[in-house]
């Protein structure tokens, strides 16, 4: 009752007056959702001068790979037009600016129809506006440890996608607002234009254009996308901020659109826990039971994977069907607990990893879980997955599947570069940085065998975290492509902080390195950024194949400049013009 109490306040007392209603164009449906007030900006630049600034509303496009201060008076050139272009079935964004001396309220965004000029349009559906929300965030320093806000430099950055149809603006401030184009999968090639009205008041304050040309070739649906995404989900955060009971039906709709969001990033795989959290809550919320394991009073043992089966179903209702990663065999405390009905009550036991406690409690769940996967028909897809565990342990962990459960996939997040003694397993994702060969990948490759990388709190670049440039989850995916990893891992998609509407901070690490999306299904400009990077990457892998099959001096050509492109991109220590370099090669993807 008393964590239901303090949402409550933090949704409706902190509110600030806007209408409650989603979609910035005006184009979908009003729905109910609390407002919230952004913490004060720590560095408002004293320095600058609004007064040089004109009554009204200011309006222009910016870079996409710009953060822009809250406070300070823009120093950017006025561009009211924009071009942009993409294949069809592609996601694509802009980025626009507002900003304005005085208070003006319900400032809003509105699409005209764009039109190819021979009758020919996009449907009102396919243009999305989002205001962009400030979060509190801080700085790399250290990376990771733990840390005291007051150690840190703090600043305002600019980050989450809210959808509210009207937006008041302080005098003083800006405001950024996100574009979002879905070019429908059946469009046609061509060029269209359309204008975008932004109203404060009842008047017209500024009026932008937009031209998108739609390339004539077309990406998949990201269900048929091969890049292999996996951010680790946390369902227990989305009830504990909306104060839902816990894997009740009322909780899985709050997931819903969360996870939907998460399918069409290209996601492939499910997070799940096989007995408690296996990371010792290093998250704001500790990872909540999907398994329940009693020792009976005969001294046999049960299973109860209700929970764990509804999870598995509804991810896979939603598109997210091609892997189940179960943490852990070792976990990062070595904790085991159970009920045992004989003394009534909850058992937590700390077996090593090399004891024979360990290989019995063991032994006994997995050959029970192989058989509900079995029946099930998820055997084949699910992974016994290990996070950054020593070797010792790794091989005393392998030692017990390899006797119980031989049929059960491996996943491993290897942080001691050890991965070369498991050649096998199924799923191996090393730290950025660590070399593994295009030899060794392809080799893996040829026997059905995954290989990625991720970034954590100890990677400067590349990396999600609210302070980082965005580009840098761009080139997240164009890392992943010139070293012909499979893919990218990266925990976690929502182990939301204390306030992560706010503040983006957490005790341990760089501010949001626990989270990329926020509460409601709201995005991110990390997030947005991420899925434009493994676009990329699946425009890259189909025209590879394209130019390959026509084998003409043409398509040779247009292949070797790829490629070439390709090779800046394949460090974690890339040279300073490394934004120009990504955005000079993201235009051969887009050649007629």
């Amino acid at each position: 009752m008393k964590i239901k109490t303090l949402l409550l306040m933090q949704y409706t007392l902190i509110s600030l007056s806007l209408p409650l209603a989603a979609g910035c164009c005006g184009t979908r449906p009003e729905k109910n959702r609390a407002s919230f007030r952004e913490m004060d900006d720590p560095s408002r630049d004293t320095l600058s001068d609004w007064s040089n600034v004109t009554a009204g509303l200011h309006a222009s496009f910016v870079s996409l790979d710009g953060r822009y201060p809250k406070s300070r008076v823009p120093d950017i050139p006025q561009t009211n037009s924009i071009h942009l272009s993409g294949w069809k079935g592609e996601k694509v964004s802009a980025q626009l600016l507002i900003w304005t001396a005085e208070d003006l309220r319900r400032a809003k965004c509105k699409f005209g129809n764009f039109e190819a000029g021979d009758g020919r349009r996009l449907p009102p559906s396919s243009v999305r506006a989002r205001f962009v929300r400030y979060v509190m965030t801080d700085e790399f320093a250290p990376g990771c440890g733990y840390r005291k806000p007051e150690d840190f430099a703090a600043s305002l950055s600019a980050d989450m996608l809210d959808d509210l149809e009207y937006f008041d603006l302080e005098a003083g401030t800006v405001r950024p607002v996100w574009l979002t184009f879905n070019i429908p999968a059946d469009a046609d090639a061509g060029n269209y234009r359309g204008k975008l009205k932004i109203r404060a008041g009842n008047r017209t304050s500024q009026e932008l254009e937009i031209d998108l040309e739609v390339i004539n070739r077309i990406l998949p649906p990201p269900s048929e996308w091969q890049y292999h995404l996996d951010l680790w989900q946390h369902p227990s955060a989305v009830a504990r901020i909306h104060g839902l009971e816990l894997w009740s039906d009322a909780h899985f709709e709050k997931m819903r659109p969360l996870m939907k969001m998460l399918a069409d990033a290209g996601q492939k795989v499910i997070t799940a826990t096989l007995n408690k959290d296996p990371w010792n809550n290093q998250c704001y919320d500790a990872y909540a039971d999907m398994i329940v394991w009693t020792r009976n009073k005969d001294q046999s043992w049960s299973y109860d994977y209700t929970v764990f089966d509804k999870w598995v179903r509804f991810m896979t209702d939603l598109g997210i069907d091609r892997m189940i990663n179960c943490y852990s065999l070792l976990t990062w405390n070595n904790q085991l607990h159970y009920n045992d009905e004989a003394q009534g009550r909850q058992i937590t036991v700390e077996p090593e990893a090399r004891s024979e406690e360990y290989k019995e409690l063991w032994s006994h769940f997995l050959q029970d879980f192989t058989r509900h996967l079995r029946e099930n028909g998820w055997l084949e897809k699910t992974n016994i997955a290990m996070d950054e565990r020593s070797p010792d342990d790794m091989q005393a962990a392998l030692s017990v599947l390899h006797d119980c459960a031989p049929e059960l996939g491996i996943s491993l997040a290897d942080n001691h570069k050890s991965y070369r003694q498991y050649p096998w397993i199924k799923d191996i994702c090393v730290g950025a940085g660590n070399q593994v060969t295009k030899e060794e990948i392809a080799a893996r490759r040829e026997r059905g065998l995954i290989t990625t990388y991720y970034v954590c709190c100890s990677d400067k670049f590349p990396n999600t975290f609210t302070f980082s440039p965005p580009a840098e989850a761009v080139y997240a995916a164009w890392h992943a492509v010139a070293c012909d990893f499979d893919g990218f891992l990266r925990w976690a998609y929502n182990s939301w902080v204390e306030n992560p509407l706010t503040d983006s901070r957490f005790r341990t690490w760089p501010a949001g390195d626990t989270y990329i999306v926020y509460p409601e299904a709201r995005s991110s400009i990390r997030f947005e950024r991420l899925t434009e990077g493994i676009q990329d990457a699946e425009k890259i892998r189909l025209l590879r194949r394209k130019y390959t099959e026509e084998n003409t001096p043409r398509s040779s050509a247009e292949l070797h400049r790829l490629e070439e492109a390709l090779r800046s991109f394949d460090t974690t220590d890339p040279p300073g013009d490394w934004t120009d370099r990504l955005n000079a090669a993201k235009k051969l993807l887009n050649m007629p």
